[in-house]
This record gives structure tokens, C-alpha cells and sequence, in this order.
């Protein structure tokens, strides 16, 4: 893999930079910025090529209906929590769900995190204000700080380096963990049965028993589990900040084509998916598999036009569409899509992210989402698909391996008193271990039937 190729051939790579980009800070010194994208250009990728097409073949896979994606992870990292504890924490929630779907799937789940890279936000405003006092808003540690202090929110083109630094030293953790034992399949089920036991999880007993028959009939088969010590582990983030993502884009030796090696998947968001954008037309150009969110006002022809641009050549597992339309809508906005694309015979893998679309503010003022709904979203996505005769592909779940409280409801029944407790995300509320697990088996049941 080379870190620079001929000037044409690059070119195209920069042609964003003449198109109108959404959600980017506004850095105050450029001749920094452009010494900082200097030393990421010459920086070793992050991944490799080859593995992004390793995924984009498992995506394919799940597209037909012959693998199911689990996506999940932070909202937004943060620089303070990259510590193996955290990290860990996540990676064994992933491994959890993972083996609770694969068995209501009955078929192989990709596990990919939103980890290594989630260090930027979009935001709905470009400031914020308190107590009179109005500054840049907090656009994730990528970009500037969290406290509420002139000198913390300026944007700062230095925190893309320390963004790169982290993401490396999360990613080496990351593999540590799936390829040294941790992600070993009976040790992953003794931490179900741990979760087992608390009487709020009756419900799920058959599910975790059949887990263990089956678990318990390979072992009597002679199944080697030195082979499934390990576990083939993705990451991805939202292609947000154009000039990091631009910077550590590589030209393959093999193809010539050009990788993002900031992650294995990048996907474009709902705010920043314009036709004519600049991040529409950046991710057109890497051979990344890649995703778009798409929200409750998508229409037809807009998914349509996406895939033409982002997939033109119909290759399967390019492309991913990550509906996020919420519980209230997913029945009546996502079908015409659906139908559109499977008219078109466009390749795509369907993923419900079932989060975004069911943000509330509870009565003391704490960003939430309710976990019913959130388990709605799901079921009316599989529905939909079921109607339809597509293939639901995979979920989508901002997620923490850690026991927050963020996120109303499930067993544990969370409830607007209790979101004080441990109340630790700076942007979006996320599911905490055991509500993680919850949506797993319910899902599970989902995939089953």
C-alpha cells in the first residue's frame, strides 16, 4: 500500500473540497489544519484494505439473508474513556448479543463496533448558549471540548492527531481482545448465564438454555474450541470530519483504488447525505463498504439516487442503508423505500438503527429514549420486511458495556428519577449492558420467527 499516488489520479479524491460540506468545525488557523492533515497523510492506515473487503463480503452475505449485522458502540467516544476497561467492557457486551443472535439467526453475525474513530458529532446548531453566555458547540473530542469554556471550544486541528492516536491504540486493544481468548464462545456464554440469574430475565430462560444445549452438544461432537477462541471484529464511525477522512484515504497497491483506512465501514448521516454534498461525493470515491442513514422524510427517489451514485456498479455489500425512522413512523415511511429498491434490484443491505428516531426529553430535562420504543423501531423494521419479502440485515445500537442509566425502561425498568444515577454520555443516550442483552434476546425471538 503506498501513502501517495500520482497527482491525476488523486484528483478526484478532492473534488468534495469544491462542494458545499455540512457539519464541519470552523477551524481558526488553516495553515495549522493543513500542517495536521500533512502528518495524518503520512501516517500508517489505521486498517487495511484487504480486511475492508473481507467485510464487504460479509455484508454482501447479510444482504441475502445469509448473515446478520450487529453494529454497536458509543454514541460519541471519548479521548478519556479509551481505557482497556471501557473498551473491553464493549467488546464483551458485542460478543454477548453476537452469540444470542447467531442463535435465533441461525446463521453467522458480523460484529462490527462503533468503535476507533466515533470521535465527531453533528450537531443542530452551531452554538450553544447559557446563561447569556453563547459559544461553539461541542462537536465531539475530535474537534473541541466539552466544557463550557471559551478556550475549550474553540476547535482545534491538533485533537484530529490525538483522534488518529486514540483510535490506533483502540483498535490494538480491540484485537487483543478478539484474538487472545477473551472472545472464547464458552467463555462468552458462562457471561450470559451470569445475566441469567437475575429473576428480572425469567422471560429469556428457554432462549439461554437451548444457548447452552447447543454449546454442550458441540462439545460432545468433538468441536474444536481452540478454533473459536476468535472472532473476526470490524470498526466503524460516521465519515463526518472531511479533512481526517481525506487524509487518511490510501491507495491500494493491488487495485489502485483508493481505502479510507480511518475504519473498515464508514457510513454518511442523515444531516449530511445531500446528493450534491461533499460527503456524498467523498464515499463515492473509496472502495470502503459503506452506509447512509435514512431518516422518516427520505423518499424513493432520493434512496434511489443514493445508490446510483454511491454503488453504481450494483457490486453487493457496497452499499448499506441504515434506516433510523422511529417507532412512530418506521411502518409507514419505510415500505415505499423498501419496495423502490427491491423494484430496482439495487443490491443493499437493510440495518435498523432503532436509537436516533426515538429521542425524548424526560420531565427532568435528561436527553432519553425509552427502551420499548426503541425495541418497536426493530419490530416494525422486520415487519416491513417480512411484508415486503426483503431481508432485514442487521441493527444498528448505540451501546455501552457499562451499567449507565441513560435509556427509560427494560427489566431493570429505568425511570426518570433513576437517569441521575449514572448519567455519563455527553451527547445521546445509550443502552447500558443489560438492556443490551435484553434487546439480543428479544431480537433473537424476532430472527426466529
Amino acid at each position: 500500500m503506498t501513502t501517495t499516488s500520482e497527482p491525476g489520479t488523486d484528483a478526484g479524491l478532492d473534488h468534495f473540497r469544491t462542494l458545499v460540506a455540512l457539519q464541519q468545525p470552523t477551524w481558526p488557523d488553516e495553515a495549522a489544519l493543513g500542517a495536521v492533515r500533512d502528518r495524518l497523510a503520512a501516517s500508517a492506515p489505521l486498517v487495511v484494505p484487504a480486511a475492508a473487503d473481507t467485510l464487504r463480503s460479509r455484508l454482501a452475505a447479510a444482504g441475502r439473508g445469509e448473515a446478520f449485522l450487529l453494529q454497536g458502540g458509543d454514541c460519541a467516544e471519548t479521548f478519556a474513556e479509551a481505557n482497556a476497561d471501557r473498551i473491553r467492557n464493549k467488546i464483551r457486551t458485542i460478543l454477548q448479543m453476537a452469540v444470542i443472535l447467531t442463535h435465533g439467526a441461525s446463521m453467522p453475525v458480523v460484529k462490527m463496533g462503533r468503535m476507533a474513530g466515533q470521535y465527531a458529532k453533528p450537531r443542530s446548531s452551531d452554538t450553544e448558549t447559557r446563561d447569556g453566555v453563547t459559544l461553539p458547540a461541542y462537536r465531539g473530542d475530535m474537534i473541541n471540548g466539552h466544557a463550557f469554556t471559551p478556550e475549550a471550544r474553540v476547535p482545534d486541528p491538533e485533537r484530529l492527531v490525538q483522534a488518529y492516536q486514540i483510535s490506533a491504540a483502540t483498535w490494538n486493544v480491540v484485537r487483543a481482545f478478539t484474538t487472545g481468548g477473551f472472545a472464547d464462545l464458552r467463555q462468552v456464554h458462562e457471561w450470559n448465564r451470569g445475566f441469567m440469574r437475575n429473576p428480572a430475565y425469567a422471560r429469556y430462560e428457554r432462549t439461554a438454555s437451548e444457548i447452552d444445549r447447543a454449546i454442550r452438544f458441540m462439545d460432545a461432537c468433538g468441536a474444536d474450541f481452540d478454533a473459536l477462541r476468535t472472532v473476526e471484529f470490524f470498526v466503524s464511525h460516521e465519515a463526518l470530519v472531511l479533512d481526517y477522512e481525506r487524509a487518511l484515504t490510501r491507495r491500494d497497491t493491488r487495485t489502485g483504488d483508493a481505502y479510507d483506512t480511518s475504519a473498515h465501514f464508514l457510513w454518511i448521516g442523515e444531516r449530511t447525505r445531500q446528493l450534491d454534498g461533499a460527503h456524498v461525493d467523498f464515499l463515492s470515491r473509496v472502495a470502503n463498504p459503506i452506509g447512509v442513514k435514512l431518516g422518516p422524510t427520505t423518499t424513493p427517489d432520493v434512496a434511489l439516487e443514493l445508490a446510483r451514485r454511491l454503488n453504481p456498479d450494483g457490486v453487493e455489500g457496497r452499499l448499506t442503508f441504515i434506516t433510523r425512522m422511529g417507532a412512530g413512523n418506521v411502518r409507514d415511511a419505510l415500505p415505499p423505500l423498501v419496495e423502490a429498491v427491491a423494484r430496482a434490484g439495487v443490491p443493499v443491505t437493510w440495518v435498523t438503527d432503532p436509537m436516533h428516531g426515538n429521542t425524548i426529553t424526560s420531565a427532568s430535562g435528561y436527553k432519553t429514549r425509552r427502551f420499548d420504543d426503541v425495541l418497536d423501531e426493530v419490530r416494525g423494521f422486520f415487519e416491513v420486511h417480512r411484508a415486503a419479502g426483503t431481508v432485514p440485515g442487521g441493527l444498528h445500537v448505540e451501546l455501552t458495556g457499562d451499567d449507565v442509566t441513560e435509556v427509560l425502561g427494560g427489566s431493570e425498568e429505568i425511570d426518570d428519577a433513576g437517569l441521575a444515577l449514572r448519567y455519563e454520555t455527553l451527547v445521546d443516550p445509550r443502552l447500558n449492558h443489560q438492556q443490551s442483552l435484553e434487546m439480543a434476546f428479544q431480537v433473537a425471538e424476532m430472527l426466529r420467527r
